[in-house]
């Protein structure tokens, strides 16, 4: 599978030409902007420059990359594709009238691929004719960087095409996680309580933010807090995803979106990007202010960690429950998509999965709320004694 056009440039198609190129494809990259393909090829010499700067290749590779890539704007320029990535706005309708498009140009046996993170792929394949060659393969930004990629069948989805799909993407040496097609897959679904349940912990008034971010990071091993990861992420898009995730699950209380950071967004408050978000940032993107909490309380670090924790390990043991990933997957991606430091089912192996139990019921006999109900497969293994690891 040589030739693989991707559809659209920005931040994430871009990421895919790359990495696609690197490992030998000839990659076409299409979009109706032709100043964005502009773009995209000033970013691509720049990132492969850097580089070059660090050792990772050197002046003849970076060469073959480029000239492994060659940017259109004609969709015509992609119908000899043996496979075929759409990433653009994250829009249904939008994405349905491309794929219509899209198979009308191409041949029967070109595999038509979305790099949706949330949205349905049986829903995107419905509108072909041939939905059983559509899949989604979702990678996580920035892609070069980033092992995971999440291969989500639809229910139309033959399993020659996800076959196909998972032996290349492994060939362009990235971690494959086998998905449901469920809201938010594996990663945007089982990572929400980090957010959410940090976010909770802050409008209840527990911690400070930045003590929520230090008990996260010193006592759980995370490499970012959860507030300094919103503030990175964009709190547009994270809240988007939330949002989108809560909908989806038919207003599951276990994914509802938080207040404070709707008003974050609504008065543009969004991170990083735009100078201030929880944090406040310099034109570099560093913060410039962070409150001072002094020396934080040992048993209440603990708490705001283990409470943080409990939320992630019952959502991830939930996903394996309900079939939307195995147990090696659901760890495997965590630790590569946003590098957790312990795969969460092994951490409930650790610390026992009696303990798991009894923390949910302490936050549900705290709370009555079902946001808190425990997973009845953490309650069956309970019963059985078992472990997720043996």
């Amino acid at each position: 599978m040589k030739t693989v056009g991707i559809i659209g440039s920005g931040t994430m198609g871009s990421g895919i030409a790359q990495v696609a190129a690197s490992s030998g494809c000839q990659v076409i990259v299409y979009d109706s902007d032709p100043e964005a393909l502009t773009r995209s090829e000033s970013n691509l010499d720049k990132i492969l420059t850097r580089l070059i700067e660090k050792g990772r290749i050197d002046s003849e590779e970076k060469q073959k990359i480029k000239d492994n890539i060659s940017y259109a704007d004609s969709l015509d320029a992609i119908q000899s594709s043996a496979i075929i990535i759409e990433a653009i706005v994250e829009d249904l309708d939008i994405k349905k009238q491309v794929f219509q498009r899209i198979e009308s140009l191409v041949a029967s046996s070109t595999i038509l691929a979305t790099n949706t993170s949330s949205l349905s792929v049986a829903s995107i394949a419905s509108v072909l004719k041939e939905p059983e060659r559509c899949i989604g393969i979702h990678f996580f930004n920035p892609v070069p960087l980033m092992k995971l990629v999440e291969i989500v069948p639809a229910i139309q989805t033959d399993k020659k095409t996800t076959d196909q799909a998972v032996e290349l993407i492994r060939s362009w040496k990235k971690a494959v996680a086998i998905a449901k097609d469920t809201p938010g897959f594996i990663v945007n679904r089982v990572a929400r309580p980090f957010y959410s349940e940090s976010l909770r912990i802050y409008e209840e008034g527990v911690a400070h933010f930045s003590v929520i971010d230090h008990s996260l990071k010193s006592r759980g091993g995370f490499r970012m807090g959860p507030f300094e990861l919103m503030d990175f992420i964009g709190h547009d898009v994270n809240y988007a995803v939330t949002e989108s995730v809560f909908k989806a699950f038919y207003f599951d209380p276990r994914y509802k979106p938080s207040f404070t950071q709707k008003r974050l967004v609504e008065a543009g408050y969004l991170g990083r990007k735009s100078g201030n978000g929880f944090y406040t940032y310099d034109k570099d993107g560093k913060p410039i202010l962070v409150e001072k909490s002094g020396e934080v309380d040992a048993e209440l670090s603990k708490r705001i960690f283990e409470r943080v924790l409990i939320m992630l390990i019952n959502e991830a043991a939930d996903a394996v429950f309900l079939n939307i990933a195995s147990i090696k997957d659901v760890d495997m991606a965590m630790k590569t998509g946003v590098n957790y430091p312990k795969g969460l089912l092994a951490w409930a192996d650790e610390l026992g999965i009696d303990w798991c139990v009894h923390e949910m019921d302490k936050l549900y006999d705290e709370y009555h709320e079902d946001r808190y109900r425990c997973s009845p497969l953490l309650r069956h293994m309970l019963r059985e004694n078992k472990k997720f690891y043996n």
